[in-house]
């Protein structure tokens, strides 16, 4: 293990894994209809109400560390390392291969690996927390080079037996979730100016903050896999109340993202973009208009690539950097919405 010296760390690669088959919303409503005989979903709804037109769905054969591990891979590649020279693996993930043991020595087992890992479960803010793990173990010197993957695997989940209008709307989440992997390499910034408050400041992670509202948990859950229901098969499915989501959220606030901003000295339009966590297209306008994002700072990847859990972020990201609309010098946010819920921001240099 390599020991970094006290500070902050940096983003030194970044990559996605998106399986290569896609499944577009008409065929979504086409294959509940065939496996739902009493029960037909109005044509054209779920495209109407989430504005997603097509996901990725992860083969027979992949599990939840594949996807990890494919976008893994192409990190290590890119910045040309081996196995080695990486001190510390974290799966960062709402979904996982199993119970026990951790995803991430799944993970770890495929990319050849042989550091310390350790698994991190927030939701679909499961990445950015990771984030944050790895960021402050880097700060403390714990470790200089750490791998933070995810590999979301949602499409496992989806109820496509519908008996009445109750059970879809409980169970419509899953009919926006898309499979993927993401991968960040965090390494020790430069220290000199560790000025984080202020925008001059040099490349890194210059904050994270989170905040939670944690009785309402039970507004949307998955809930198989866990001591409440060991052998329940209608746990299997994911299970949420839509308008009971959108009060929880309300009642979160915004807050935390003022406060971080403010913390920085910085306004939204000093960022070069804003990657928001995207569940609809409707919802993230109405999120973004709320917390007085401008709407040119935004990603849009949900109508493309569906909900991708947290996988969400490092894809905007991605796509922002391969597109030119951010590189090297500039602010980006990262802001997360994750069931539970809870709400988090992390202010990065590039």
């Amino acid at each position: 293990m390599q020991t970094a010296l006290s500070g902050r760390s940096r983003i030194a690669g970044l990559e996605v894994y998106l399986p290569p088959e896609r499944l577009d919303t008409a065929t979504v409503e086409r294959r509940i209809a065939e496996s739902s005989p009493h029960f037909r979903v109005p044509k054209g709804l779920i495209a109407r109400v989430t504005g997603i037109r097509s996901r990725s769905v992860m083969a027979d054969s992949e599990q939840a560390s594949d996807l990890a591990a494919n976008a893994a891979a192409k990190v290590l590649a890119e910045c040309g390392l081996q196995a080695p020279d990486i001190d510390l693996l974290i799966f960062a993930s709402a979904s996982q291969d199993m119970v026990e043991p951790a995803t991430g020595h799944m993970v770890a087992a495929k990319l050849g690996l042989s550091c310390p890992v350790m698994d991190v479960k927030n939701a679909c803010n499961s990445f950015l927390n990771g984030l944050e793990v790895g960021d402050a173990l880097i700060a403390g010197g714990r470790y200089a080079r750490i791998v933070v993957v995810t590999g979301e695997s949602p499409s496992r989940a989806v109820r496509w037996t519908i008996p009445d209008f109750e059970t879809f709307a409980s169970s419509f989440p899953g009919f926006t979730m898309s499979d993927g992997g993401a991968a960040v390499l965090l390494e020790a910034a430069p220290t000199a100016g560790m000025a984080a408050s202020s925008a001059d400041a040099p490349e890194g992670i210059l904050g994270v903050a989170f905040t939670a509202r944690s009785s309402h948990w039970s507004v949307g859950t998955l809930a198989a896999g866990g001591s409440a229901h060991p052998r329940d098969p209608e746990a299997g499915y994911f299970s949420m109340d839509g308008e009971k989501l959108k009060d929880a959220f309300l009642d979160l606030g915004c807050d935390v993202l003022d406060e971080t901003l403010a913390r920085l000295a910085l306004r939204w339009t000093d960022f070069a973009v804003v990657c928001v966590h995207q569940v609809s297209a409707p919802y993230r306008e109405i999120f973004a208009e709320r917390a007085g994002v401008p709407r040119e700072l935004l990603v849009p990847t949900v109508e493309d690539f569906g909900n991708l859990a947290s996988v969400s972020l490092p894809l905007q990201l991605k796509l922002a950097v391969d597109t030119g609309r951010c590189g090297p010098g500039d602010l980006v946010a990262l802001v997360g919405l994750a069931g539970g819920v809870s709400l988090g921001m992390a202010v990065v240099r590039l």
